[in-house]
């Protein structure tokens, strides 16, 4: 069960491979989330802990530096760097960014090896292992790529596939060829040492099941390892590069990456507390503390089953309290890829959109796939940013502040009577903090986002219901009121924005010339007195122009397009698949008569009771209108949000299931029955049409 008012916190966020920059999938998945809970955490006056780096162990190390014709320690300096700074000028407030590299980590991991070995813990076993006789080295996982047999990927890797996201072992691949040259591996005997996860399946089990709280993605993968039965799993491997098996007779072997990459967090956690000169140890050992790990999804089973397997059979260390893992963002529809180019890279991000730190991390947590995978589109961005951010939180800020500059002084006016308006709009102040803290304990972050612009909804709402600006000629007493209670709710703002929107909340805390508050502080209508001096006023957010987004839009369609064009040159020559027969000829007229069009999706959402049916709103440029369409096998509502289309917009409408349908989206259809989208390669003022 979890832990109750726990003394203090060991937050951790997943060592990423220090083998490429840092991209939005990553920051959705589990950094940003870590990072506004931390800062929750630290408002609530909290002791924590926040704690991750780079793992720099991992085979794609080794692959990325034969890729780029260089050594592995020089890859990880690379991309450390890279990933250090983008985090930090992106917000991210680790306590410590560290790697694992380091010689005090090797440490530390083997010396939590070495306290399993002399326990017994590890069974000493010869097993057939696939080895590259041309490259003359043994094989790990990563390093043997096949086709999956769960979804046909053909570059399934012997660990997992990263189309599916099913864990695999190279025995299960189909066609299994190594990385290293091509070849198809044999197998030769070597000894490993293994950790015997099918006897301590009782214990892993009593463990999950203490913690019913944890979110559906992650229980429900857990449950599905426990229930098909936990296997022995090797704790070392035969490479060159990684920490050293502490025993004798054991050249050219290392601790399984994902032995030492969990023991990070505790040598990362020893570095930071050591380098303060104060004890380390309570962080990890002490039953009051909480630990919580952020991870992707695709890590659940290390930090749910092994990790915690490795712990308890060490026998000093706490386990996890809860691990909230997300599940994946994707990006314009399609999965990010590394390989592809198919991403939005966090230091592109922060190079292209200087200063906008808080606009990515908002679309970010407001689109986040805390329960099912997501989309970010560029064009969901600019509407978030235009309507949600301008439009409401930064609209409402600088009305309060530029009315109380023009009309008192620049000064927080006195609060006098109160009517059921003003009553209505504290109650919301005194409500939504409590709302927004119950929120954030629960790891939901999108609902806890959501209030705070909740509250700055009821901010816009009641300067428009009193009218100020016309109020102020005949009632003065009641506009000072106004404006302070606006005022009021920005400074409640500035507090629970705060782990969300950081530089933003700064900002306003100097508009509203306030030092920091603490989180208990939220609720209050009395943060500002009477009298109280305010800061220069500025704009909070700024509006992003088509042009901007066209750009970005561009840059991942000239990605699209050379992946195309490299695969079309890989690609086997193979027997056309079999198309439809064409249709009788039309003449042109028959063709002029129809009205195709350019349309945004602006909203969708599943037809009650059907498999197939869509309800979409259309933006076609002369009017909105409702399309039912028969692609739900193929999309889901949140992902298509924001994509333009095209509309054979003079259909006779047509009542679909209750819904009157008025138009026809155009989709192409392959040979296996999927479907796509036809829609124009370029951004298309809506409404134009398609000739």
């Amino acid at each position: 069960m979890p832990i109750q008012n726990p003394q203090r916190y060991t937050v951790t966020a997943a060592l990423i491979y220090a083998n490429g920059p840092i991209h939005i999938g990553h920051l959705a998945g589990c950094y940003l989330p870590a990072d506004i809970y931390v800062r929750y955490l630290r408002g609530q006056g909290r002791d924590v802990a926040f704690i991750s780096g780079t793992d720099e162990h991992g085979v794609p190390i080794t692959i990325k530096a034969r890729k780029e014709g260089t050594t592995p320690q020089e890859v990880v300096d690379k991309y450390y760097t890279q990933i250090r700074d983008a985090f930090g000028e992106f917000g991210i407030s680790f306590d410590i960014y560290s790697r694992t590299s380091k010689p005090a980590h090797h440490q530390v991991s083997q010396d939590f090896f070495t306290n399993l070995y002399d326990k017994g813990i590890f069974k000493e076993e010869v097993t057939e292992q696939y080895y590259d006789q041309k490259a003359a080295q043994f094989l790990a996982d990563r390093y043997i790529v096949g086709t999956c047999p769960n979804c046909a990927n053909p570059n399934a890797y012997g660990d997992q596939c990263e189309r599916c996201g099913t864990s695999l072992s190279p025995e299960e691949l189909i066609n299994p060829h190594s990385t290293l040259s091509g070849e198809p591996p044999i197998k030769r005997p070597t000894k490993n040492w293994y950790l015997p996860l099918d006897q301590l399946q009782p214990k892993i089990r009593a463990y999950v099941d203490s913690h019913p709280e944890w979110k559906t993605n992650v229980a429900g993968q857990c449950l599905s390892w426990l229930n098909a039965g936990l296997h022995p799993r090797a704790m070392t491997r035969d490479l060159d590069w990684g920490v050293k098996v502490p025993l004798p007779d054991t050249e050219g072997k290392v601790l399984y990456v994902w032995f030492d990459a969990p023991i990070g967090y505790i040598t990362f956690t020893k570095e930071l507390f050591e380098g303060r000169g104060q004890d380390w140890e309570p962080y990890w050992k002490d039953a009051n503390t909480k630990l919580v790990h952020f991870i992707g999804k695709d890590n659940i089973v290390f930090h749910c089953i092994i990790f915690p397997a490795m712990l308890m059979e060490h026998g000093q260390f706490v386990l996890a309290d809860n691990v909230p893992a997300n599940e994946f963002m994707n990006l314009e529809g399609d999965k990010i890829s590394t390989s592809r180019n198919w991403a939005v890279w966090l230091h592109e991000y922060l190079r292209d959109f200087e200063g906008q730190q808080d606009v990515l991390r908002y679309v970010l947590c407001a689109n986040s796939p805390e329960n099912k995978d997501s989309d970010f589109s560029w064009k969901d961005f600019q509407a978030r940013n235009n309507n949600e951010l301008v439009g409401n939180l930064g609209n409402f800020v600088n009305r309060a502040m530029v009315l109380t500059q023009k009309h008192f002084g620049n000064k927080v006016p006195p609060r006098n009577n109160l009517f059921d308006i003003d009553l209505d709009v504290i109650e919301s102040i005194r409500r939504l903090p409590g709302q927004i803290t119950a929120s954030l304990e629960a790891y939901r972050f999108r609902e806890a986002l959501a209030l705070v612009m909740e509250l700055s909804r009821v901010g816009n709402k009641y300067l428009a219901d009193t009218t100020p600006w016309h109020a102020i000629k005949d009632d003065e007493s009641r506009v000072q009121t106004i404006m302070n209670l606006s005022l009021q709710i920005a400074a409640n703002l500035a507090i629970v924005m705060e782990p969300f929107l950081p530089f933003s909340a700064r900002k306003l805390l100097g508009m509203l010339n306030l030092p920091a508050h603490r989180w208990k502080d939220a609720g209050s209508i009395d943060m500002l007195s009477e009298g109280h001096a305010l800061g220069v006023s500025s704009l909070l957010f700024t509006k992003i122009e088509d042009a901007v987004i066209e750009a970005q839009v561009q840059k991942l369609l000239d990605a699209k397009k050379v992946n195309q064009q490299e695969a079309r040159a890989n690609a086997p020559v193979e027997a056309p698949a079999a198309v439809p027969e064409g249709k009788p000829a039309v003449s042109f007229d028959d063709f002029t008569k129809m009205d195709i069009r350019v349309a945004t999706i602006l909203a969708a959402e599943a037809v009650p009771k059907t498999k197939k049916l869509l309800k979409l709103t259309l933006d076609t440029g002369i009017d909105r209108r409702t399309v039912v369409s028969g692609i739900a096998e193929h999309y889901q509502p949140g992902e298509i949000i924001g994509r333009q289309v095209c509309l054979l917009a003079n259909l006779a409408p047509r009542e679909i299931k209750g819904i009157m349908s008025q138009g026809m989206i155009l989709m192409a259809e392959d040979a296996d029955g999927s479907l796509a989208f036809v829609r124009p390669e370029k951004l298309i003022t809506n409404g134009g049409t398609v000739r």
